[in-house]
């Protein structure tokens, strides 16, 4: 079975190098300028692709959510304005599209609802993100679909059911499912990164893991229990303000992921048992009896 789809240029599945993703989500706060540095720090890193996210705020906030009041960078105000300051809009993202296609980087979104794949779809994404926040919302399944672009969707908060579903409207042409849990951040006893494989044995398609752990070991782990792809939030500072900076990884840290993760793709090797040429010497001084 051939676990594989095509992202841009990229082919991503099994045998090929991890898909790294940095996903820089909302980390921004809106600022333009440190999304730029956010994909610079990501580019260093040698990541293949960066990541924001994309939403109809006014769709996205539950109405009983909508007029909470809160702290914030701009003050103490309610839960929907706030969403509204850390959403880009065109010219954010025409933007963003120029700066990734000087440095000849991939770029995508995550989707959280159907007017957000209309807005993207005039930037042509070489593929989109699905939430795990939205993976019930079957409507916007098919918009993303309709796209005719590659899917990705994460599994976080879902049961298998869900998930089954899911799949049923996608189809597993041209889709990649992130395994999540979706806690920010969340304690390695719900990692649960067995479940890459509970996906692989239960999916025709590609497996990858977004995690939301604290440090590098559990990423690095995932690729070396088969995840393809995976995908990691990017801060330019754990300690700045936002929901998801202390599940980030910080552009040092994000450096060492990418080695270790390349590292790792290396030293698992292609299975077969075999004795190496660097070996011979130590087999003349040291093997007794050959048999």
């Amino acid at each position: 079975m051939t676990r594989e789809i095509r992202i841009g240029d990229r082919p991503v599945g099994d045998g090929h190098p991890t898909y790294i993703v940095s996903e820089i989500g909302i980390n921004h706060n809106g600022n333009l300028e440190d999304a730029k540095r956010l994909i610079d720090a990501s580019m260093l890193a040698g990541v293949d692709a960066v990541k924001f996210q994309k939403r109809t705020p006014e769709l996205c906030v539950p109405p009983e959510q909508r007029d909470k009041m809160r702290e914030t960078p701009w003050g103490y105000i309610s839960y929907l304005d706030y969403r509204y300051k850390v959403e880009f809009g065109e010219q954010e993202y025409a933007a963003i599209d120029a700066y990734c296609a000087e440095r000849n980087l991939q770029w995508f979104v995550s989707v959280w609802d159907e007017p957000s794949v209309d807005f993207m779809e005039p930037f042509d994404p070489v593929c989109y993100k699905v939430p795990s926040a939205s993976l019930t919302d079957h409507d916007l399944l098919r918009r993303v679909r309709a796209t005719g672009k590659p899917i990705l969707i994460s599994t976080g908060m879902s049961t298998m059911e869900q998930i089954e579903a899911a799949v049923e409207v996608l189809g597993t042409d041209d889709l990649l499912i992130n395994h999540a849990t979706s806690t920010y951040p969340c304690d390695p006893e719900e990692l649960n990164l067995a479940a890459i494989n509970t996906l692989r044995e239960k999916f025709p398609c590609p497996i990858g893991y977004s995690g939301h752990e604290v440090g590098l070991i559990p990423t690095v782990v995932a690729v070396a229990l088969g995840a393809c792809s995976v995908e990691r939030h990017v801060t330019l500072d754990r300690a700045n303000w936002g929901s998801d900076q202390a599940a980030s990884v910080e552009p040092g840290g994000f450096q060492r992921l990418v080695k270790y993760i390349r590292v790792t793709e290396t030293a698992l090797g292609d299975g077969v048992k075999r004795v190496y040429e660097s070996e011979q010497k130590s087999l003349a001084k040291l093997r007794r009896v050959n048999a």
